[in-house]
């Protein structure tokens, strides 16, 4: 009892510290749900730092971002998040900078485009934890059957997609534009065709020439050919996408790592290469990460960085990634994992990471900015539309919600 209400003392108490930490639920069952992960972490540091309890709150995705905004607006802010966005937060002066947190090996270990992608104003507040990029998968079945090899090119992609359609392929190519997770696809599509969200000062620039070609040839040459399948994109969510390449009714998609699970409880053969381009391999697929950011709200600076220098050592960014499915954020986890046999499968998504390119997370228009790509981007493909015209509807409101940062 004593040693309890110590771990909840102020700092004129016992000398005891409790760091609170809200994190993201990366299982998908409660065999392999994060809580373990995380209270197993804590139990090894707490062993290790006497004086220092860690208490870790572990909501799904679903809900964690809700939670620690209301925690913050209540004033009971975390002294820890492990969620999806940090830059209102950083905006709002809440965050410790990295630097006053970490230890200089641990800072600079992070992987340069995740370090970037956490930066504001080039000051790091927003540190990766968790990591993924995109490659195209295929039905190894159904490709050897038409005689196909994976396509190197669009050209050769919607090739591809005609073939497979000609031999009764339900879906070709899945084109998730539905509003679960639309602006991923997007992004990959955008980034293949040279262009992307912003430019390369970081504005906005939706409706460049490139991104508008890229749409334009995703409408005429895919979807207005018939070789997205039955479903509209604007209709057709990610999750259902993957769904259905399991079930073996998918010629082609984009996925991440998480796609080999499922494909493999299926006992589906599939195979990955890299995103075709318009003329060749795409010059940068997407990158995707979720941050660990700390609030100054209860001066717990020391402690926390005690706590992150651990967390973020090699061997539990390993154990974190291969519970999980998903790329370390750290260098020396990387270069561990690419020499291992075991971890061949996901070396193949992280040899995409050192060139990747993550949405633009440092932007606190962003979070609002995915939203309306979320809500329209489906429509530039659909029957008698213009892709020009709803890009620059897209790219008004991000320019008017860039304006108001």
């Amino acid at each position: 009892m004593a040693a309890a209400l110590a771990g909840c003392g102020g700092p004129g108490d016992s000398g005891d510290v409790t760091l609170k930490l809200v994190a993201a639920d990366y299982g998908d069952s409660k065999a392999n749900s994060s809580q373990k992960y995380w209270d197993k972490l804590a139990e090894k540091f707490e062993d290790e730092n006497p004086g220092i309890k860690v208490d870790v709150s572990v909501y799904s995705w679903t809900d964690v971002d809700r939670k620690v905004k209301d925690m913050v607006k209540a004033g009971n802010a975390p002294d820890m998040a492990q969620i999806g966005a940090y830059a209102d937060y950083a905006a709002q002066d809440k965050l410790y900078r990295a630097e006053d947190l970490l230890s200089i090996s641990t800072q600079a270990d992070f992987m340069a485009p995740l370090s970037e992608a956490g930066e504001v104003n080039r000051v790091q507040y927003g540190m990766p934890f968790a990591s993924s990029t995109r490659l195209l998968f295929y039905n190894e079945k159904i490709f050897k059957d038409a005689g196909l090899t994976p396509p190197q090119s669009w050209t050769e992609l919607a090739a591809d997609a005609k073939a497979l359609k000609a031999r009764g392929v339900k879906i070709p190519y899945a084109l998730p534009l539905g509003p679960e997770e639309a602006q991923a696809e997007t992004m990959q599509w955008l980034l293949s065709g040279g262009g992307g969200y912003t430019d390369n000062v970081g504005t906005y620039a939706i409706d460049s020439t490139q991104n508008v070609k890229t749409f334009t040839w995703l409408k005429d040459e895919l979807v207005d050919k018939g070789l997205t399948g039955p479903t509209a994109p604007a209709e057709l969510d990610r999750a259902e996408a993957f769904a259905a390449f399991t079930r073996g009714d998918v010629g082609m998609l984009n996925g991440h790592p998480t796609l080999m699970r499922m494909a493999e409880k299926k006992g589906l053969k599939y195979g990955m290469v890299p995103m075709p381009g318009v003329n060749g391999n795409a010059k940068a697929t997407m990158g995707v990460a979720d941050w660990m950011m700390a609030f100054k709200q209860n001066g717990h600076r020391e402690e926390i960085g005690k706590f992150l220098d651990f967390a973020y050592s090699t061997k539990n960014v390993l154990d974190f990634s291969r519970e999980y499915n998903l790329l370390p954020v750290t260098t020396s986890a990387a270069q561990q994992m690419t020499g291992n046999d075991d971890d061949k499968a996901l070396a193949e998504f992280l040899g995409e990471l050192p060139t990747s390119q993550l949405y633009p997370v440092g932007k606190t228009s962003w979070a609002r900015v995915s939203v309306e790509v979320k809500k329209y981007i489906g429509k530039a493909v659909s029957p008698n539309a213009d892709p020009a015209s709803i890009l620059t509807q897209i790219q008004t409101k991000a320019a008017a919600e860039a304006n108001s940062e």
